[in-house]
């Protein structure tokens, strides 16, 4: 009698917790439901959309598979910054959850994409302009860095983006890594100028040395916490016409028997290297063949010259390898060598890590990664553990421009990337894969001091707080969202 009436209360528990749950649901639901059909009245139906093609496109779109499940009560389509200011101004007023996707190729689960709530997608803005008087270039928020690139080409400019065609100004609003980052630091070091929508629907023009200067410095590593932007003006880099091939290097295999040999290469390029020219993305890489887990790992290596200095990659070059695809490239086929990274299907996750200490370092997170691949193996695709050169050039070129909000020390470090590629159709991992991964996160610490990369974490790392000017995040932060509304309705890095 004792068990039943206990199997009864828990019972009627379970149902109202579900029916309560259910009701919070339909509520949340319902009142996104009225802030978009206000805003389709007053925005209108092609810019406010709750159904049709094109809003299941844009609503599947997102790189991870992970990000492709929910299905926002609306997307807005903004074609110029007031869409987005009365967008948002609603949003604000009738506290709905919302999301903004540009390029969609994050890997953290949730931060472009919402259900039951309002979804910003920018396929409409994607124009980019070169002003040679200013010397600067303009993009819109929609544009990917492969059309960026390809646009500009017959000029001779680009902007300081990312390594991928596929990737969009998401990127900047991260810090941003390119080929070109030893010579002119982070992507987001280019700023010059940027539109940013606040929570309130407010719009502001923030640059260095007007009263937003604050703001600016916090979008060089704030991802999606500071507002949405919807105009960047950042720097022209003359980089050369197609014909132009002011670059040499592109790309290595390796098979696996070189890995140890790889692993010391990459420390002591990361120790020893001064020349802001040279640019690598050493990447170790495991793809699944049923049970069997089948190494490859791939260099990637540039140097802004006519031919690749020994004195800087001659070990790389003298490891033994099984393709070398080597020669003068132009700044455009730099940038294509890695393909578009457009491949969707597969659910996606990221993890960050940070080194400038001994070979040992580097060796022991060789080690944990590939326990970790074939610990999950049977849930997987792919893993790949990349190491990122960040040269003390790089973080001296970001502080000439004001300085960003991570603000690494000075000295040489690698930013290190864990990348885990599920298997194709998987919508969602174990519990045993997410506590694999954080057994890998805490065998393969940072080194004290260092920022970690915030294009390139995992959700659940407290990235902010690693940050050389976190402080000043936290408080920049406080002084333009004071109510934390970003924080409360739409998902994005944690430690503010």
């Amino acid at each position: 009698m004792r068990f039943s009436r206990i199997y009864l209360f828990a019972a009627g528990v379970l149902n109202t917790t579900f029916g309560q749950t259910q009701a919070a649901a339909n509520s949340t639901y319902t009142s996104a439901l009225r802030t978009c059909t206000l805003l389709q009245t007053s925005l209108g139906p092609e810019i406010v959309q709750l159904s049709g093609a094109e809003y299941l496109a844009s609503a599947s779109n997102a790189w991870s598979l992970f990000n492709t499940g929910n299905r926002p009560t609306c997307i807005i389509y903004p074609e110029q910054s007031s869409h987005v200011q009365v967008a948002m101004a609603a949003i604000f007023r009738d506290k709905i959850h919302y999301a903004v996707q540009a390029g969609g190729h994050t890997a953290m689960t949730g931060w472009n994409t919402v259900q039951d709530g309002i979804l910003f997608f920018f396929s409409h803005m994607k124009n980019v302009s070169y002003d040679s008087t200013r010397d600067t270039i303009t993009l819109q928020p929609g544009i990917h860095w492969g059309e960026a690139l390809s646009a500009l080409e017959p000029l001779g400019v680009a902007p300081l983006g990312g390594r991928l065609g596929d990737v969009g100004t998401g990127l900047l609003l991260g810090g941003g890594l390119s080929y070109l980052s030893g010579e002119y630091g982070f992507s987001s070091d280019s700023y010059v100028e940027l539109d940013v929508v606040l929570v309130t629907g407010k719009l502001v023009t923030a640059n260095a040395t007007n009263q937003f200067s604050d703001l600016f410095r916090a979008l060089k590593g704030g991802a999606n916490r500071f507002g949405i932007v919807t105009r960047y003006e950042v720097q022209a880099i003359h980089t050369g016409t197609n014909s132009s091939k002011d670059w040499f290097g592109g790309l290595i295999l390796y098979p696996n028997s070189s890995a140890e040999a790889l692993i010391n290469a990459t420390h002591r390029y990361v120790s020893t290297v001064s020349d802001p020219r040279a640019s690598i993305l050493m990447a170790f890489s495991s793809t699944i063949n049923g049970t069997d887990i089948v190494p490859s790992h791939i260099l990637t290596l540039f140097f802004r010259g006519p031919a690749l200095p020994p004195a800087i990659f001659g070990e790389f070059l003298s490891i033994p390898s099984t393709v070398q695809q080597l020669s003068a490239v132009s700044y455009l086929e730099a940038n294509n060598i890695l393909g578009a990274g457009a491949d969707r299907g597969f659910g996606q996750l990221f993890g960050a890590s940070a080194f400038n200490g001994t070979v040992d370092q580097y060796m022991n997170a060789f080690r944990a990664w590939n326990d970790y691949t074939a610990t999950i193996r049977g849930s997987l695709f792919g893993t790949v553990l990349a190491f990122t050169p960040i040269l003390e050039s790089q973080i001296l070129a970001g502080r000439a421009q004001g300085s960003n909000i991570m603000d690494p020390p000075l000295g040489n470090y690698a930013a290190v990337q864990i990348q885990t590629q599920s298997q194709s159709g998987l919508h969602q991992l174990s519990t045993q894969v997410h506590g694999a991964r954080q057994i890998l996160f805490d065998r393969i610490p940072p080194s004290p001091g260092l920022p970690l990369y915030i294009n390139e974490c995992d959700a659940q790392q407290n990235v902010f707080s690693t940050y050389g000017r976190y402080n000043e995040l936290r408080n920049t932060y406080a002084k333009y969202d004071p109510t934390r509304f970003n924080v409360r309705f739409t998902d994005g890095p944690i430690g503010l």
